[in-house]
């Protein structure tokens, strides 16, 4: 149960699309009012979030127990499988634990760098896909990008070459990148399928089973440059598959809410893809999040962390912050996460969510 808080500066900024303001401002928000919960890609930055999804996760929704889908890219997707794999207390203290104790070597190669990630995704998984696969409650889609032509290749002239391709294209318009690759949409053959709508980039669907669950994973979290692309997936068109975020950094997508879309996410913007990060115009689709209640660190959470930010993968490199300095830092960052859980439960309990929430 969330515990009062005292008087201090909000953890979490509150954001909606219309559609989302309007239900709240009228019914309040309860967990039967939950269909959709999507996680980004963004690396370390998801365990940043650690508090908050364990509230939403044990409870919150579980007020009102229905069949829900989690859609996710990246760490977004690995965040999902460990809470569903392990349940909400045991699955974010298991990634927590697991991604803080990384330890790559100085000037890892990308070999070196994907096998260390697939042991932690080994571990993270253990023997429990069946519980993540056949689970009740949750329907997990997991998004990868299919790369095309030469970014096939992890060769470094055909690798830099493909990305300073992809920069110009997506400089022109976003949609141009769909000619260096498509997007894969992942999830098992329950009764329930999620289904975009058509639109800039070619989507393929496969089916994610015991035998391909720990590749698709890993494809959706390999980011070029820093590892290797995942290839000879069980089931999949032959290819090289790589991190979601590439296309769905923030998962600006059609989600076919009938409720609201519960957001947790370590940003107040959503941008579309991880190569529209520098361009300040590429905003989000409004239609595509009219539903969406987007819950976000506060900027002045934010400064009362250690780093004054969320853990980031530059941190493992970061000159003069030692391995165990920043395992003691994230470890710090993760605690804090929990004023975030307590304040959104707090906030449920008393329906208080309409006077803090900002247009989206």
């Amino acid at each position: 149960m969330f515990q009062i808080l005292q008087k201090s500066p909000p953890a979490l900024d509150i954001r909606a699309g219309s559609t989302a303001a309007r239900l709240i401002q009228q019914n309040g928000l309860y967990a039967e009012h939950v269909d959709v919960i999507p996680g980004a890609a963004g690396g370390p930055k998801g365990l940043g979030l650690q508090g908050l999804d364990r509230a939403i996760f044990t409870d919150f929704l579980p007020q009102s127990p229905r069949r829900r889908t989690l859609i996710g890219s990246s760490i977004g997707s690995w965040r999902f499988a460990s809470i569903l794999a392990w349940g909400a207390q045991e699955g974010t203290e298991r990634l927590a634990e697991l991604y803080t104790h990384l330890d790559f070597p100085v000037k890892a190669k990308r070999q070196e760098i994907s096998q260390i990630c697939a042991q932690m995704l080994t571990d993270l998984l253990a023997d429990r896909a069946d519980q993540l696969l056949q689970h009740p409650d949750y329907h997990l889609t997991v998004i990868s990008a299919k790369a095309r032509h030469l970014f096939q290749s992890d060769q470094n002239l055909a690798l830099l070459t493909s990305i300073a391709g992809i920069v110009g294209s997506n400089a022109v318009a976003r949609k141009h990148c769909q000619h260096f690759m498509q997007r894969v949409i992942s999830q098992p053959a329950h009764e329930q399928q999620f289904r975009l709508t058509p639109d800039d980039f070619e989507t393929h669907y496969q089916t994610l089973n015991h035998d391909n669950l720990q590749a698709w994973l890993m494809a959706s979290a390999s980011i070029p440059g820093v590892m290797n692309a995942v290839r000879h997936i069980p089931g999949a068109p032959a290819g090289s598959y790589r991190d979601g975020g590439l296309i769905d950094y923030h998962l600006d997508l059609d989600f076919h809410s009938q409720g609201i879309v519960l957001y947790p996410h370590f940003s107040t913007q959503i941008v579309p893809g991880w190569f529209d990060k520098m361009w300040k115009s590429r905003q989000a689709n409004p239609n595509h999040h009219a539903r969406t209640l987007l819950l976000s660190p506060s900027a002045e959470y934010l400064k009362q962390l250690p780093l004054g930010r969320l853990p980031d993968r530059k941190d493992f490199t970061q000159k003069g912050l030692t391995r165990q300095k920043r395992i003691q830092l994230w470890k710090q960052c993760i605690a804090e996460s929990q004023r975030m859980g307590d304040e959104f439960l707090q906030l449920q309990h008393q329906q208080k969510f309409a006077e803090r929430l900002q247009a989206l």
